[in-house]
C-alpha cells in the first residue's frame, strides 16, 4: 500500500471507528459492515465494500497497523509529508517549526542510521485469478504464478562476482551515514558513496550486475471461497514480497474475474438459469430434465404453469459456510410457441380454442 493512500484516506472512518480501537473492535465493525454493504445483497455497494476490504486489510493487519499509524501521525504533526515536503519545511521535508530542536539528532539518526538495519516488512503483491461462473459458485482451491527473485546462482546473493568480496567504503568507515556538526545539534546524512551500505563490491557479479537476486517465479496455491463475486479481492496473508533483515512478508492480494456462463447467472446466493418448454407441456403438464452446476435434476411442470413462472430447486446454488442452508436454483419457464403450423395443426388449434372460449363462458 502506498504510504501517499494511507496519509490521505483515513481508514478507521471508513470501519465508523477511532484511532484507538481495539482488534476485537475493528474486527467487529469490519464484520457488521461486510454484511450491510456485501454487493450480494446490496446492489450498487461494490466500491464501498472494496473500500472497506482495504481498510481492513491494514488495520486488521498488527504490523501494517502500525506502520500507517506512524505515516498518518508523522503527517499530522508536519514532519512528513508523501512525495515532497512540508510547508515550512527544510530539505528532506522536515518541519523544524513544529518539531523539537533537542530531538533532531536521534531523528536523523534514526532515519539514515539505525533503520537501514531494522527489520523491514515486504512489499505487498498484486495479481488477477480467472475463473469459470461454477468455480466460482462452488469454490475451489487454485494457483497463481507469481513472478519473483532469488538469490543469484553464481554469486549466492552476495553480488560479488566469484573470487572478489567487498571493501570497506573510505568516505564513512564502514558506517554507511555521514555526521554533521551543526552548532547545537548533529544531522546524519546517507553516505553518497556506498548509499549506505557501509562498504562496495569491488568488482560486481556479471549474472546479477551486483544485486545479488536474480529474476524467478513461483507458485502460490490460492483457495477461493464459494460464492465469490466478479471484481472481489481476496488477501493471502504473508504470500507477498519477503521481508528484508527478518522483517515479515508482504500480503498478496488477488483479484477475482468470474467469466460470465451461458446457461447460468446469480442472484445474490441463488443460481438462476431458464428452460423452454413447449406449449402444449405446460398446457398439459409434464416432467422435464434441469441441468445444474453439478447432475442435472427432474422437474415437474404442473399443468397450467404460466410462462414466466419461477421454480425452485433447493440446495442448488451457493454452498454455504456453518450452519447456513445452501443457496438454491432458480428455474424460470419459458414457453415455446411454434412459428409455422400445417393446416390439420391449425384445425386443430382452432378446435381447442373454441373449447376454452365455450369453457370460459359457461
Amino acid at each position: 500500500m502506498a504510504e501517499r493512500e494511507w496519509f490521505d484516506t483515513d481508514y478507521y472512518k471508513v470501519l465508523g471507528l477511532t484511532s484507538s480501537a481495539t482488534e476485537k473492535e475493528i474486527t467487529r465493525s469490519y464484520r457488521k459492515l461486510a454484511k450491510e454493504l456485501h454487493p450480494d445483497t446490496h446492489p450498487g455497494s461494490e466500491e464501498k465494500f472494496k473500500a472497506l476490504s482495504v481498510a481492513y486489510d491494514v488495520l486488521g493487519d498488527k504490523e501494517k497497523r502500525k506502520e500507517y499509524d506512524e505515516v498518518r501521525r508523522l503527517g499530522a504533526t508536519g514532519g512528513f509529508r508523501p512525495g515532497g515536503a512540508s510547508p515550512g519545511a527544510g530539505a528532506g521535508g522536515f518541519n523544524f517549526q513544529n518539531g523539537d530542536l533537542g530531538d533532531l539528532g536521534d531523528l536523523f539518526g534514526g532515519l539514515f542510521g539505525q533503520r537501514r538495519q531494522r527489520a523491514q516488512r515486504g512489499a505487498d503483491l498484486e495479481t488477477s485469478l480467472h475463473l469459470s461462473f461454477r468455480d466460482a459458485v462452488k469454490g475451489v482451491t487454485t494457483s497463481v504464478n507469481l513472478p519473483s527473485a532469488e538469490a543469484c546462482h553464481t554469486c549466492g546473493g552476495s553480488g560479488a562476482a566469484p573470487g572478489t568480496g567487498f571493501v570497506t567504503c573510505e568516505r564513512c568507515q564502514g558506517r554507511g551515514v555521514l555526521n554533521d556538526d551543526q552548532g547545537p545539534f548533529a544531522m546524519s546524512s546517507v553516505c553518497p558513496v556506498c548509499q549506505g551500505r557501509g562498504g562496495r563490491i569491488v568488482t560486481p557479479c556479471p549474472t546479477c550486475q551486483g544485486t545479488g537476486r536474480e529474476p524467478s517465479s513461483r507458485r502460490v496455491n490460492v483457495r477461493v471461497p464459494a460464492g465469490v463475486i466478479d471484481g472481489q479481492r481476496i488477501r493471502l496473508k504473508s504470500k507477498g514480497n519477503p521481508g528484508t533483515n527478518g522483517g515479515p512478508a508482504g500480503d498478496l492480494f488477488v483479484d477475482v474475474h468470474v467469466t460470465p456462463d451461458a446457461r447460468f447467472d446469480r442472484k445474490l446466493r441463488n443460481v438462476t438459469t431458464t428452460v423452454k418448454v413447449p406449449l402444449t407441456a405446460v398446457i398439459l403438464g409434464t416432467t422435464i430434465e434441469v441441468p445444474t452446476l453439478d447432475d442435472p435434476v427432474t422437474l415437474k411442470i404442473p399443468a397450467g404453469t404460466q410462462p414466466g413462472t419461477t421454480m425452485r430447486v433447493r440446495g442448488r446454488g451457493v454452498p454455504a459456510a456453518g450452519k447456513h442452508a445452501d443457496g438454491d436454483l432458480l428455474v424460470t419457464v419459458s414457453v415455446t410457441v411454434p412459428k409455422k403450423l400445417n393446416k390439420e395443426q391449425r384445425t386443430l388449434v382452432e378446435k381447442l380454442a373454441t373449447a376454452l372460449h365455450e369453457g370460459e363462458e359457461a
